[in-house]
């Protein structure tokens, strides 16, 4: 019997057409804040304009960013009249529910699978406080869920505004926040990563001026992602004021409330990266499931504002993977493993197990004999939280929680004849490379002494440029070592603060129509990002495409067997 059935999880009214996609969607780098499209190249809704629509949807997926490009477009009134959800969500919702403060309403709602079947047949509804209407039904909606959420005295004293109204408001956030997700307390953190420092758009701005004029100041220890300018130099860089001035003024209004000016995305390269078991409150997809997968640490993927609402009060709504029930693998996938695979294989098959695990944590099984690097897991991650929702993965073998496995766990297969497919996909482009970008998420010690060591003192083709983004620390290693200087000297721009996934005109190189990455996750976001044709390369794609000019779409060699 079909049972028909939504709850309110944000309340609201709206009316609008009914735009379906049975795909997740990230809104940053797959929705442009200034349109309103759908900018994702490989969506199934690629060009389709989102605003005024009732959006619906499994989830959302990738970046944490997405809550301040919804943020943006409501303030802007081009965001979705409403969100309709099957799974659970949290970025998007954060979104809306920030939206509320600035008196922008964004309804959301979740429904079961039936109803979600349901809507995607009509062609348009109107969203009231008790029901979905459609010409053909009416389906009931039940209030927001009632609070279970027990507060400590320190929390209330919070709430009450005892630490100024910033922390008051920034309770407010986490107390809803808390108890969409089902949360019965919250629970203290070590650190936190704020990801909202990035100039996706205005709102970003708008959020953090207001917590900083409040006099928010963070209690735990706090770093911040990657920025989109370098702040010290992007003026003499040519960035136009216009973006550079408010990019740099963000970075400094989180430095005024107390944060680490890191500007790294890549906070686990830090000396202060987390322990096993270890509570903190990161922000950022790549961070998030390094930080859960591989280091055993326990942070759920905090959407961009709420990270700060986290480093302003030291807690987190305790749900999700703070939770031992709730890291079980739900998932496995027997990975089929190439004879003789190098780098590439790694962001190819984390893309790929995003893609087979959309809302679930998978277990990789089949790969423990290649003894992935730091590096490669750094891949792995970065590519999986592009294409799935999942804060975390696991890999037999390899990170310490991979016997964590669900009851009657489903198993998909991946074979060589698939890596094939999804490879030629994100190869396919010229030949002829403009650009080769490395560092996304940001390099490593390792991995920028790797490209020193690659280019072997050679200079690169005069036609191609070859920019490598890191952080402030690894750059300061690096230029002691003697790194900074080799990979200078071949002619290779080493880009602080800023990374692949935040970098634009004119540090992105205006002319340059191909661009050549080993990154997974610039792979894929990259098209709608930058307007240009990016491809998945190998590292030795990368290099050989910086000494000539060229690279051929081509399988590795591995996967010609």
């Amino acid at each position: 019997m079909t049972r028909l059935a939504a709850q309110s999880i944000i309340s609201g009214t709206a009316s609008g057409p009914v735009v379906v996609s049975d795909e997740p969607l990230s809104f940053w780098g797959g929705v442009d804040p200034a349109t309103g499209k759908i900018i994702d190249v490989y969506h199934p809704l690629h060009g389709t304009a989102i605003s005024g629509t009732i959006l619906l949807m499994p989830s959302s997926r990738g970046s944490c960013t997405g809550s301040g490009v919804l943020l943006d477009l409501a303030l802007n009134d081009r965001a979705p009249a409403a969100l309709i959800f099957r799974d659970d969500e949290d970025v998007l919702t954060l979104g809306a529910l920030v939206a509320q403060i600035f008196d922008k309403s964004v309804p959301v709602l979740r429904v079961n699978p039936d109803t979600f079947a349901a809507l995607g047949d009509t062609r348009s509804v109107r969203i009231t406080e008790t029901a979905i209407i459609a010409n053909e039904f009416e389906i009931p909606v039940a209030p927001p869920p009632a609070s279970q959420l027990q507060l400590t005295e320190t929390d209330m004293a919070m709430l009450d505004g005892r630490d100024g109204p910033a922390t008051a408001q920034a309770m407010r956030i986490l107390c809803a926040m808390a108890i969409q997700q089902g949360a019965k307390q919250l629970v203290d953190v070590t650190q936190a990563h704020i990801d909202g420092c990035i100039y996706a758009s205005p709102a970003n701005l708008t959020f953090a001026r207001k917590m900083a004029d409040l006099g928010g100041k963070v209690v735990i220890p706090t770093t911040m992602n990657a920025i989109s300018v370098d702040h010290a130099h992007w003026r003499a860089q040519g960035v136009p004021p216009r973006f550079g001035a408010p990019a740099q003024e963000l970075a400094d209004a989180y430095v005024q409330m107390g944060c680490q000016p890191s500007f790294t995305c890549a906070p686990y390269l830090l000396d202060t990266a987390p322990v096993k078991g270890e509570a903190i409150g990161w922000s950022e997809s790549n961070a998030v499931i390094f930080a859960n997968s591989v280091l055993g640490a326990r942070t759920a993927k905090h959407p961009d504002f709420l990270d700060l609402c986290i480093a302003l009060t030291g807690r987190a709504p305790l749900s999700g993977v703070y939770l031992d029930s709730h890291r079980k693998a739900q998932r496995v996938l027997d990975i089929a493993l190439p004879k003789n695979i190098e780098n590439a294989f790694w962001p190819l098959i984390g893309y790929m197990a995003g893609l087979a695990a959309p809302n679930q944590i998978p277990l990789l099984r089949g790969v423990a004999s290649a003894k992935p690097s730091r590096d490669d897991l750094k891949a792995l991650c970065a590519a999986f939280g592009t294409t799935s929702a999942a804060p975390m993965l696991h890999i037999e073998g390899i990170t310490p929680e991979a016997d964590t496995v669900a009851p009657d766990t489903h198993h998909i297969a991946i074979d060589t004849a698939q890596m094939r497919t999804v490879w030629q996909k994100l190869n396919a482009g010229p030949d002829k490379i403009d650009l080769v970008a490395i560092g996304s998420p940001h390099a490593s010690v390792d991995e920028c002494r790797a490209l020193a060591t690659a280019l072997d003192g050679k200079h690169v083709h005069p036609d191609t440029a070859v920019i490598l983004t890191i952080g402030p620390a690894i750059k300061g290693t690096i230029a002691h070592d003697g790194t900074l200087a080799r990979l200078k000297q071949s002619g290779v721009t080493v880009v602080s603060d800023l990374c692949w996934c935040s970098i634009s005109e004119p540090v992105f190189p205006p002319k340059a129509k191909t661009v050549l990455t080993d990154s997974g996750k610039y792979a894929h976001y990259g098209p709608g990002l930058s307007g240009r044709s990016v491809r998945l390369g190998t590292f030795a794609d990368c290099i050989t495409a910086a000494l000539t000019g060229s690279a051929p779409a081509r399988l590795p060699s591995w996967l010609l067997d």
